[in-house]
């Protein structure tokens, strides 16, 4: 293979990470610089650019890269643009894989962080020898990536699979960061189980650690501390949690009817205590036909090798373009 090597970089609003991949999935070398360092996106690429060269110049394979895959806020696959990412300091449309494509003389692929993280797992993790399945990754916030017949469901406009958004509380339901009320990202996010903790603690009365924390500083990581020391409060946050996401998954379910389900992100390391209720309440809402039909699997990807791992993928996909 005269080019063995891809770039993968991972877009984030506090730290852009890039790496060089080989073909079976090992990370030669690494780098990151600050996103939001830059007023100006054209500042932005300039730097990054200088020190994804260096990194290159460092390893010798200047002239061995195949690809360059980026994963990013809001990416638009079809356009290779970033499109009013709010948690990015550069407003409006950005041609970002262009503006790449210009400086390295490389082709440069772009798609948004939860189809980046799909493919990702497709190429090198869980999903390997999957057609069919869904990748949902449970951070901050929750995004998703849906391949059917081996391929990611893009829609029309490039932003379909926005299954964080889909409403599971209509009617009363949490304002999301969206701007709408009820979305399953407000409940299931890492962020949603703080928020479903400070709504327990108000509403009941019995003893648990949590209530030794400032309950605004409460974060999923001390509910799940709490839960693995046997608080019965935290363990019914994580039911009431993946009962959400159980019901959601069995709807997901009718669309596409997945092989698999794939869980990403920090969220996921709560391992059966997440998994669990989730299992019970997908099966309980499940339509007939689907009924014990689709697995629940974890990522096979290391988190912190799994976004540049994922955004590597896609250098492969405009090579053979």
């Amino acid at each position: 293979m005269s080019k063995p090597y891809v770039v993968g970089i991972d877009i984030g609003g506090t730290n852009t990470v890039f790496g060089v991949v080989d073909a079976r999935g090992t990370i030669i070398d690494s780098g990151s610089i600050k996103t939001a360092k830059h007023d100006k996106v054209e500042d932005y690429v300039n730097e990054l650019y200088g020190q994804l060269f260096a990194l290159l110049e460092k390893n010798d394979v200047v002239d061995k890269i195949a690809g360059i895959g980026v994963g990013a806020p809001n990416g638009n696959y079809f356009n290779g643009t970033i499109e009013f990412a709010p948690n990015l300091p550069w407003r409006g449309v950005l041609p970002l894989a262009q503006m790449l494509t210009d400086r390295f003389g490389i082709p440069v692929a772009l798609t948004n962080d939860a189809n980046a993280a799909a493919i990702g797992e497709m190429t090198y993790g869980a999903a390997r020898g999957l057609k069919d399945f869904i990748m949902i990754t449970l951070g901050t916030g929750v995004g998703s990536g849906i391949v059917v017949n081996g391929q990611l469901v893009y829609g029309h406009d490039g932003f379909a699979g926005e299954l964080g958004h889909v409403i599971v509380k209509p009617g009363n339901g949490r304002l999301c960061g969206c701007g709408r009320s009820g979305c399953l990202e407000a409940y299931t996010s890492a962020t949603g189980v703080a928020r479903t903790a400070r709504e327990f603690l108000e509403m009941r009365k019995d003893n648990s650690l949590l209530r030794q924390i400032p309950i605004q500083d409460i974060t999923s990581k001390d509910v799940y501390d709490a839960a693995m020391a046997g608080d019965q409060l935290a363990k019914d946050i994580f039911d009431y949690t993946g009962d959400i996401l159980g019901e959601a998954f069995a709807n997901f379910t009718a669309f596409s009817s997945p092989e698999a389900i794939i869980l990403f992100g920090g969220l996921a390391k709560a391992g059966d205590l997440i998994m669990k209720p989730i299992q019970e309440s997908m099966e309980r809402n499940m339509l007939n036909i689907y009924k014990n039909k689709v697995k629940l699997l974890f990522s096979e990807l290391k988190e912190s090798d799994a976004a540049v791992l994922g955004a590597s993928a896609l250098g492969w996909e405009v090579k053979r373009k």
